[in-house]
């Protein structure tokens, strides 16, 4: 799965988390079993198959292995969005909310001439 891909399903990842939290605000019951974050966890972390014969230290690091790259890629989609995030919050802008803010970042990084890398 692509960076700009990762980044988008953040997004959605954090758009349902807003929408979570408003909905147990007004006191409704979630059923979270079909979550964008289980989604998400689970196409981008590979599965991880080890040879029968492997110690405990080899298992390790072919788990490390195959984890780590989708962890990184996970961690930097989210840092991305939350310096986006902030970066608002700190100029005090008042002419647009994290959801706005949320969608105009989606529809930037749906356009193939965008980095993403602002």
């Amino acid at each position: 799965m692509e960076q700009r891909e990762i980044i988008l399903r953040a997004i959605g990842v954090l758009t349902e988390t807003q929408e979570m939290v408003r909905r147990l605000s007004d006191g409704e019951e979630l059923d979270t079993d079909q979550s964008q974050l289980g989604r998400l966890v689970s196409e981008v972390f590979p599965t991880v198959e080890i040879p029968a014969g492997a110690t405990a230290e080899q298992a390790a690091e072919l788990t490390i292995a195959a984890l780590m790259p989708a962890s990184v890629s996970l961690v930097e989609a989210f840092a991305f969005l939350f310096t986006q995030l902030a970066k608002v919050h700190d100029e005090g802008r008042g002419d647009v909310n994290s959801t706005e803010l949320l969608r105009e970042i989606a529809l930037r990084m749906s356009d193939p001439g965008e980095t993403g890398s602002d």
